[in-house]
This record gives C-alpha cells, sequence and structure tokens, in this order.
C-alpha cells in the first residue's frame, strides 16, 4: 500500500524519492501511470502479459535511473511515456522477428502498420482535440458544422439563425486560435 503523504507528491519529487530508495515513491508513480503505461504498450503488443512485462521493465528502468531524471527536459509522465513506448517498439519488433519464418522474407512494410506512426497520430488527434475543447463553445460549434457536417457558412448561418458576417467573423477567429495553439505541433 502507498503512504498517504508519498501518494501526494509530485511526480518530480517521486522520482527524486526513488533516486534516493524510497520504495513507497516508486509504488506511487505506478499507481499514477500503470494502466495508462499498460494501455500504451498494449496498443503496441495486443497482449496484456507482454504489455505488463513492459511496465514492468520501465519502472524498473525508471527506479535504477532516477538520479538522472531531468526535469528541464521534460514531465515524468513524458519520460515514463517515452521509455514505454521504446520498450515495446523493441519489443513488438523482436516478436515479429521471431514470427517470420525463414525463407519467406520481409513482411509487406504497407501491411504492417508502424506502431509509432499510430501512436504519433494518435498523439495529434489528442492535442488537435484538446485545443478544440478549449475555443468558445459557439465557435467550436461552428467549426464542427463546418468540418464534420460538411456545411457551408451560409448552410450555419441559416441553420444556428445567425447572420452570415457573425458565422464568419466567429469561424475565422476561431481558425486563428487553432492555428496559434497548434503552430509548435510537428508536421
Amino acid at each position: 500500500m502507498v503512504r498517504a503523504d508519498t501518494e501526494r507528491k509530485p511526480d518530480a519529487k517521486l522520482v527524486a524519492a526513488m533516486a534516493n530508495g524510497d520504495a513507497h515513491a516508486l509504488k506511487a508513480l505506478n499507481a499514477r501511470y500503470g494502466a495508462s503505461l499498460s494501455a500504451l504498450a498494449f496498443r503496441f503488443l495486443a497482449d496484456q502479459a507482454d504489455a505488463e512485462e513492459v511496465v514492468a521493465d520501465v519502472l524498473w528502468q525508471a527506479w535504477r535511473e532516477a538520479a538522472l531524471y531531468d526535469p528541464a527536459r521534460g514531465s515524468v509522465a513524458a519520460w515514463l511515456v517515452a521509455m514505454s513506448r521504446s520498450r515495446a517498439i523493441d519489443r513488438f519488433r523482436a516478436i515479429r522477428a521471431r514470427r517470420l519464418a525463414p525463407g519467406i522474407g520481409e513482411p509487406n512494410p504497407e501491411a504492417t502498420p508502424d506502431p509509432a506512426d499510430e501512436l504519433d497520430s494518435a498523439e495529434r488527434g489528442r492535442i488537435v482535440k484538446h485545443a478544440l475543447e478549449t475555443l468558445d463553445p459557439k465557435q467550436r460549434e461552428l467549426l464542427e458544422l463546418a468540418y464534420f457536417s460538411d456545411l457551408s457558412q451560409t448552410e450555419i448561418a441559416a441553420r444556428l439563425a445567425l447572420p452570415l458576417g457573425t458565422v464568419k467573423t466567429r469561424m475565422r477567429a476561431a481558425l486563428l486560435k487553432l492555428r496559434q495553439m497548434l503552430s509548435g505541433l510537428p508536421e
């Protein structure tokens, strides 16, 4: 069981405590991130036992390398996700290599999606979804009608009983805000 005082510590303090040999800090980190790291690994491996083994390896690595963690390089969550992603990809490649029968050759790269690309796509989707959620609800509604219902600005104005100029102004403001929020997103 994780001690209550350890449970409330910020992530960086938990890692610092791990560097000093505090096993309760490792338990707290596992309680916070174990399930999400397992879900991430499962997306790559499609096997719960392999995913759990990846998480165990990652937490063991975090325990061993806690003193090397640098908060200036990213959050603890990002550090753990990066290690989990890397370990899951390595395990996926190892499993795939074992499954290839000798003499058959390499699998068709188009038939086997790259898990890293799928993860990057999912992460980009999460970021865009978050950016949309931060918009004013009236602006978000207009963008959803335009892009998901494929309505023109004139049709949106008619459906919402708004002047066309108002629809255009709100949509432009929403798009500019999204562009600003997503400008740091890699292509």
